[in-house]
């Protein structure tokens, strides 16, 4: 074990390094929230996969792989499918608003920052939940490389995401996403699966022992599918940590096509997981959770070496998507809360005080991440607060901000009563029907949809100026957040 844990420390050293250099280039509140807005298709592609696929879609996926066989590809396949729906049919035009944050957008599209602030605290508790289910994982990883106590291991694992992050922001967490990618696919793709494969004894063998179902694509069940689809298809589309990765991207071009690709991968490693599970179907027959099989797999069947770099690999997809939620939880909880009660009703331009934006981003960033380490040790059940995350979000999020995207007739009043009626709705009916249950989702998303579209029409359209002015930032021609939104009128 001694190399398997030289391995994760050079792994870890090298994260806190790469934070410490991509402090020198986050020198303006472009650079440390966005990147300066620059990376380029490669560097975008492998960053955003990375953010997408953390914790839940490695560790996660092998143990539906494990529970139901190929159909457990399907949650991160809905994923992957999402990942493509934004990049091909939103991603150019997202990027074209130079924005920080969704309720900026919201804030753009609908006049004046009534719907933006509201949606903000949502946003902002989507993304402290998706935070603390990630740094939750490294208890998992820590405690098959050392035997660590549970409180201990988030600490240290929470602890190195957020120096880095705090550090530089942005660029420091597109450097070690992108080392976090490289570790991925060839941890995951390259060397467990293949290995899994072979040590099962082919896939010849995978079907002679397992039951005919397992290798059945719709095996896990079309209402599961459709739930999927709904929570994270969707969630995809309007996640504020999704859509900073998109304003990180050097031209709309990029955000397309480098979304596309990563989406791609997205759907490839789906597959690999499910059939790691199958694997180890057969080799553990009888493991008491199907979410141990990962690290039974990784422990007992890989050589010396490779273990490092394969647990390497469920630590880097852990971080990614920890080091991305933190980011942007501390964005919207600086820009879209902070800022407005203060009294200053948007965050101030770029070229306004570059230093003290940078300071005021990155203490946010500290003191997010202390919440979120501490969320984490007091909550146990992962799926329960990952599942309120999703609900709240595409319950009271979804309408509003794709009907902002393809409906002019939508108003501000209709984009308020959808994000409270959705959010709500999903509240009242996780309490009525249990947390885990499919109705919340369901009839929160329908109530926020109904509410959008009667308000919408029982109230005054959308002024034209606003509408003229959010059509110039769609179409790239106005400059990043040169002043105001233009006030409705009342």
């Amino acid at each position: 074990m001694a190399v398997d844990y030289a391995v994760i420390v050079v792994y870890l050293a090298g994260m806190l390094a790469m934070g410490w250099w991509g402090m020198r280039r986050a020198r303006s509140k472009s650079e440390f929230l966005v990147a300066g807005r620059r990376l380029g298709p490669a560097m975008y592609s492998g960053t955003m996969a990375a953010i997408v696929l953390g914790g839940a879609s490695t560790i996660g996926g092998v143990g539906l792989g494990y529970q139901y066989g190929l159909s457990g590809a399907w949650m991160v396949f809905t994923i992957g499918l999402g990942l493509l729906a934004l990049s091909v049919f939103f991603s150019a035009r997202i990027a074209r608003l130079k924005v920080y944050t969704v309720s900026e957008m919201l804030d753009l599209r609908y006049g004046g920052g009534r719907a933006g602030i509201i949606s903000g605290v949502v946003m902002w508790a989507y993304t402290l939940m998706l935070a603390v289910t990630s740094t939750i994982a490294y208890a998992t990883i820590f405690d098959v490389l050392f035997d660590m106590n549970r409180t201990v291991a988030i600490v240290l694992g929470g602890s190195i995401v957020v120096a880095y992050s705090t550090l530089g922001g942005m660029w420091s967490i597109t450097l070690t996403d992108m080392v976090q990618f490289v570790v991925k696919t060839i941890g995951v793709l390259l060397l467990l699966l293949p290995i899994a494969v072979v040590k099962a004894g082919g896939f010849s063998e995978m079907k002679a022992q397992l039951p005919t179902e397992y290798f059945d694509p719709l095996g896990i069940g079309g209402e599961t599918i459709f739930t999927y689809v709904l929570i994270y298809t969707f969630g995809m589309l309007i996640g504020q940590d999704i859509w900073q990765r998109v304003f990180t991207a050097r031209s709309d071009r990029t955000a397309k096509w480098g979304g596309t690709v990563a989406g791609t991968y997205c759907l490839a490693y789906a597959l690999a997981g499910a059939v790691i599970g199958t694997a180890a179907k057969v080799l553990y027959p009888g493991l008491g959770s199907p979410d141990d099989a990962f690290a039974t797999i990784v422990k007992d069947e890989l050589p010396v070496g490779v273990r490092g770099l394969v647990l390497a690999a469920a630590l880097a997809a852990v971080m990614s998507t920890s080091s991305g939620a933190l980011i942007a939880c501390a964005t919207v909880a600086n820009n879209d809360i902070w800022s407005r009660l203060r009294g200053l009703g948007k965050a101030p331009a770029d070229n306004a005080d570059d230093h003290d934006e940078v300071k005021g981003n990155r203490l946010f960033i500290l003191i997010m991440g202390l919440a979120v380490i501490c969320t984490a040790i007091a909550i146990d059940n992962v799926v329960e607060a990952l599942t309120v995350a999703y609900n709240l979000l595409v319950g009271g999020l979804l309408v509003p901000i794709l009907g902002g995207l393809v409906w002019k007739r939508g108003t501000v009043h209709g984009a308020l009563a959808s994000v409270v009626v959705g959010g709500l709705a999903v509240i009242v009916l996780m309490a009525t029907f249990g947390i885990l249950a499919n109705e919340p989702v369901y009839y929160g998303l329908l109530a926020s949809l109904a509410a959008y579209l009667v308000v919408s029409l029982a109230t005054p359209a959308t002024d034209a100026a606003v509408l003229t002015a959010w059509r110039e930032r769609l179409a790239g021609r106005s400059p990043e957040l040169a002043s105001e939104p233009v006030a409705a009128p009342q």
